[in-house]
């Protein structure tokens, strides 16, 4: 919308006698360009804004229509309104000036109260849906800063419960992070091997981000059990295997305190819960089997068992990357989704480079 104090109307029409008459008309409550072709009228719409348009239909070079339909594909003239001033009358006519974006259209000869009458409705109508997008503009801005500020918090919560991991985690160094980027990676390989799994790229980036809280009920077990250097007991592994269901409802909990900013722990609490079930039904704790499985979980189980085979730990020495592969494909019908597994043996020499790039 203009800034001027009167409302900036644009009249064009290749007739001098029908632009003196209009300016005749408007000029006391208006602010009058005139002008006489439409290529003119588009050439200084480059430059000027402007608050209505008074287009006539037939003129050379490019007549009425084409002039509107041109103004409503740029950006910048799209909102002003048109209103056709023509001595044409058919229904047709009408017809076509509406449906190349033309806000009215108005028979000549004029008739002085009914075009301004028109003129004032049209020019009420542009200012109310200018206030009505400058509202939808500021209403953006402040969505934005709002949905800032919570995937800032969201980014807050996830570091420190990662680091509550990490600081808890039994001698496993960069093992969080390793299995990080094997869950991108595999989840990646999946969205391009596997179309039917419908992996988008936001699931793919949740998972991703979430990955690193698999363990972080491990922070409620025990330090007897947590750092043993030997080998658990039966009675030490029914606890440690504890800790998927208890991540599980570190991160339900957490997500509670949150409302409804808490949706996106939805995907940590799926992978917290499902990292240890096996594709055969033998894992924990709900002994989920197959598909019933989470696609993350299934994607973690894999990031996880390479990462431990590969880790050493008190009670047992790394496995070389080949002998780790050699040991997940004699594993591989019982633990993990078939399909992820190959998705994961056709990216093991990207898999290898990760692990060597991030080792302890």
């Amino acid at each position: 919308m203009s800034f001027a104090l009167k409302p900036t109307i644009l009249c064009v029409d290749d007739t001098p006698a029908n632009l003196t008459l209009l300016n005749a008309l408007l000029e006391r409550d208006y602010q009058v360009k005139l002008i006489n072709s439409g290529i003119k009228a588009l050439k200084l719409l480059e430059r000027l804004e402007v608050d209505l348009i008074l287009l006539d239909v037939m003129m050379p070079e490019m007549d009425g229509y084409d002039v509107c339909q041109r103004l409503k594909t740029q950006a910048h003239t799209q909102s002003i309104p048109v209103l056709f001033l023509t001595a044409l009358s058919n229904t047709e006519d009408e017809q076509r000036a509406l449906s190349v974006g033309g806000s009215d259209f108005i028979t000549k000869p004029i008739n002085p109260d009914v075009l301004k009458a028109r003129i004032h409705t049209h020019i009420q109508l542009k200012r109310y849906h200018d206030s009505l997008r400058q509202q939808n503009t500021e209403l953006e801005a402040r969505l934005e800063k709002r949905l800032s500020d919570i995937y800032n918090l969201q980014d807050a919560s996830l570091s420190v419960m990662i680091s509550l991991a990490e600081f808890r985690d039994e001698d496993t160094g960069m093992h969080i992070k390793r299995t990080q980027h094997f869950v991108r990676l595999i989840a990646q390989q999946a969205q391009r091997s596997l179309p039917h799994l419908q992996l988008g790229d936001d699931q793919i980036e949740l998972m991703t981000r979430c990955a690193p809280l698999h363990d972080v009920g491990k922070i409620t077990i025990p330090d007897h059990i947590l750092l043993k250097p030997g080998k658990l007991t039966d009675d030490e592994f029914e606890v440690m295997k504890s800790h998927a269901q208890r991540g599980y409802d570190i991160l339900a909990s957490a997500a509670k305190s949150m409302g409804t900013y808490g949706d996106y722990l939805e995907m940590a609490k799926a992978i917290a819960i499902s990292h240890h079930e096996k594709w055969d039904g033998s894992g924990y704790p709900n002994r989920l089997a197959g598909n019933a499985i989470p696609l993350a979980g299934r994607l973690m189980a894999l990031a996880d068992v390479y990462d431990a085979l590969r880790s050493a730990r008190t009670y047992k020495a790394a496995f070389e990357h080949n002998r780790a592969l050699e040991i997940m494909q004699e594993m591989s019908a019982k633990h993990f989704d078939p399909e992820l597994f190959a998705c994961f043996m056709s990216i093991e020499d990207q898999i290898l480079t990760i692990s060597q790039q991030w080792a302890d």
